[in-house]
């Protein structure tokens, strides 16, 4: 049966290339800032790119916090990519600013202390014992990474399925807790792997 995928519209986020990806591993996609659609989807792709701020300022002008928290109280899948994941957290530290994030989980995702900012291009990860994400793939898999910040600690639930990779520190790549998961890197722009992380979580759904 194909599982129905909402990648959420709230103006930021490379939305058609989700999309496309999501396509690519057999999943019927809606692109859409629609509540009910959102909601009756068997999964949630909350894409970001930019400033966490200006992502945030973009999900709660379609109320997109409230959509991501009702599906979890249910527990119906949903998937961060990129500042998609970073507004998962409490908060956000941009240029001295904190702004406010879902806060599903805990902690703050802030600057990256490395000489090459931001992090772009390919990258090994970590991946955790275990994980379905990263099921079937090889432990020097590469996926794509563009950004200047991440979580860099992780304090929420201890049986949740935490992923690292290191821009000369280490940072959280990817997290599977519940039926909330993220990936700070772009399967959509992973090539086979990603389409692999893509294909796992969807047969998840």
């Amino acid at each position: 049966m194909t599982k129905r995928v909402v990648v959420l519209d709230y103006g930021s986020g490379n939305l058609r290339s989700a999309q496309r990806a999501l396509e690519r591993v057999g999943a019927d996609v809606e692109v859409t800032a629609d509540p009910s659609a959102a909601a009756a989807a068997d999964g949630l792709v909350v894409p970001g790119v930019g400033a966490f701020e200006a992502c945030m300022t973009g999900l709660r002008g379609i109320g997109g916090e409230k959509i991501i928290a009702d599906r979890l109280r249910n527990g119906a899948p949903v998937l961060g990519v990129c500042v998609g994941m970073q507004i998962l957290f409490e908060r956000g530290v941009e240029f001295g600013v904190e702004t406010a994030g879902c806060g599903q989980w805990p902690g703050s995702v802030t600057r990256l202390d490395a000489p090459v900012i931001p992090h772009m291009g390919w990258n090994v990860v970590d991946a955790a014992k275990g994980s379905r994400l990263f099921a079937g793939l090889d432990a020097d898999t590469r996926f794509y990474f563009v950004h200047s910040y991440a979580a860099q600690q992780w304090s929420g639930r201890e049986d949740a399925l935490v992923t690292w990779a290191t821009h000369h520190v280490p940072f959280i790549a990817a997290v599977e807790d519940g039926a909330l998961s993220a990936t700070q890197f772009h399967p959509e722009k992973s090539g086979d792997a990603g389409a692999t992380l893509l294909a796992n979580w969807v047969e998840g759904l």
